[in-house]
């Protein structure tokens, strides 16, 4: 692949390809400081949380260990997805037809709470909202995809079948066989939209500390936070740190974080362009057990990420580069798009999403303390959800619970102590990395014929 080849260095972007330091840093936490909540974590969950609570009258302080959007509000493919495409087989059984139906509910409507959001605070981040379309790349992968929509179908989250004349007929890209069309949804800018958030929130007088790294927080009555070179007080604590969760020594035996990469093209021209169609340039994840994700941005350069999922020993989320996935992700270029000729790629970056078991979100109280709250596990999932969770955690805190909110609680699997969450995770991932390079080796065999 022209301008890639796993030793370019100058491609990696340690902050993500969507955002950049802001031009305005907000002061790092210093002294003494009072408020009615206290939100750790200026992603799309703690911004949200904190707008929803300041649209309630509360005084609110937002500390963040880097800059807003700097974890993976700024680093995901920003895919604005509703209840089609979970992993069903994960929790249906679990919690039940009836709680299935208001977890799908609650991805759903996350997808509307965010469009409603965009209006509300003026955020300009390039949505297209064409929906999604999770797409097989071989006939091996349609019965799965196929019984996957129908249980989200029948779970109240809408989808329609294309078969391959159809994806045909919208100008989908031929790589991309049959498919689900997921009507609601489509994709955005997240760097944009979580800097809208933070404009958002300044504006409404949220008092955000970025730079500032809590180093520890005691319970009661009124929670303090301590700092690196202030504190803070307040009668309610919110901890909106996702991936970044378990490194306070919280939800170590519920969540674990798992690097996702992503790789952008330079800008294709006109004629590449021609050569893709496309025309309502539809966010494409694929049926694989470890999803591609395809999307084409405003400034024509596609956007690649996932392909490879990685576990770190002890739940760490180092920011390094991860240079084995950005060659996976290549190749996948290659082979999704051979129209496009030897097309470089201009960036790769990384970051972390927080997992659970059963892949849904993880929300309570911290030890048993009712004013201690958080919200991870977005599992991939979290430009909706997680905005989603702002309102829902706000009404909380203000004494009006929000029936999505109960219907979310559930008893999430456990994880497993070191050394054995090490082996099983990425045992389990190199299973589905198996199994994935079957299905591609199948394609670049048919391709040759």
């Amino acid at each position: 692949m022209a301008g890639f080849d796993g030793q370019r260095k100058q491609a990696y972007r340690a902050l993500g390809g969507w955002v950049e330091p802001p031009h305005d840093p907000q002061p790092e936490l210093e002294g003494e400081a009072a408020a009615d909540v206290i939100v750790v974590g200026a992603g799309f969950a703690g911004l949200s949380t904190a707008l929803e609570l300041a649209a309630r009258g509360a005084k609110v302080i937002v500390l963040e260990r880097e800059f807003a959007g700097f974890g993976a509000s700024g680093r995901n493919a920003g895919y604005l997805a509703g209840g089609q495409g979970l992993e069903y087989d994960l929790f249906v059984k679990r919690v039940g037809h009836g709680q299935a139906q208001q977890i799908v509910r609650f991805y759903d409507e996350g997808v509307g709470y965010v469009e409603r959001k965009l209006r509300e605070y003026g955020i300009d981040c390039d949505y297209n909202a064409s929906g999604i379309i999770r797409a097989g790349v071989h006939p091996s992968q349609e019965k799965r995809l196929r019984e996957s929509m129908q249980t989200g179908v029948e779970l109240g989250s809408p989808g329609e079948f294309l078969d391959y004349a159809a994806m045909r007929a919208r100008g989908i890209p031929p790589a991309f066989l049959f498919g689900c069309h997921i009507p609601s949804g489509g994709t955005l800018d997240p760097g944009k939209y979580v800097m809208g958030l933070r404009r958002a929130a300044l504006r409404a007088g949220v008092k955000i500390h970025e730079s500032t790294k809590v180093l520890s927080w005691s319970a009661g009555p009124t929670v303090s936070v301590q700092t690196e070179r202030g504190r803070a007080r307040a009668p309610f604590l919110v901890l909106a740190t996702n991936a970044y969760t378990p490194q306070l020594g919280l939800l170590r035996d519920q969540v674990m974080p798992l690097r996702v990469s992503a790789i952008e093209t330079e800008p294709l021209t006109a004629a590449q362009l021609a050569s893709l169609g496309w025309p309502r340039r539809e966010g494409i994840v694929t049926a694989h057990w470890t999803m591609e994700s395809h999307r084409l941005t405003v400034r024509n350069t596609l956007v690649l990420t996932t392909k490879r999922l990685r576990y770190m020993y002890g739940r760490q989320t180092p920011n390094v580069p991860d240079e084995a996935t950005y060659r996976e992700l290549a190749r996948g270029l290659r082979d999704r798009f051979p129209m496009l000729g030897e097309v470089a790629v201009r960036s790769c970056w990384s970051g972390y999403i927080s997992f659970a078991y059963d892949a849904l979100p993880v929300v309570g109280e911290a030890d048993a303390q009712p004013n201690i709250l958080y919200t991870s596990g977005c599992s991939g999932h979290g430009v909706g959800t997680q905005s989603m969770m702002g309102l829902l955690l706000a009404e909380r805190i203000r004494g009006n619970g929000h029936p999505l909110l109960s219907a979310l609680r559930h008893k999430t699997p456990s994880t497993l102590p070191e050394p054995l969450q090490w082996c099983v995770a990425n045992f389990a991932l190199g299973v589905a990395n198996w199994l994935d390079d079957r299905v591609n080796h199948k394609v670049r065999q048919a391709a040759l014929r």
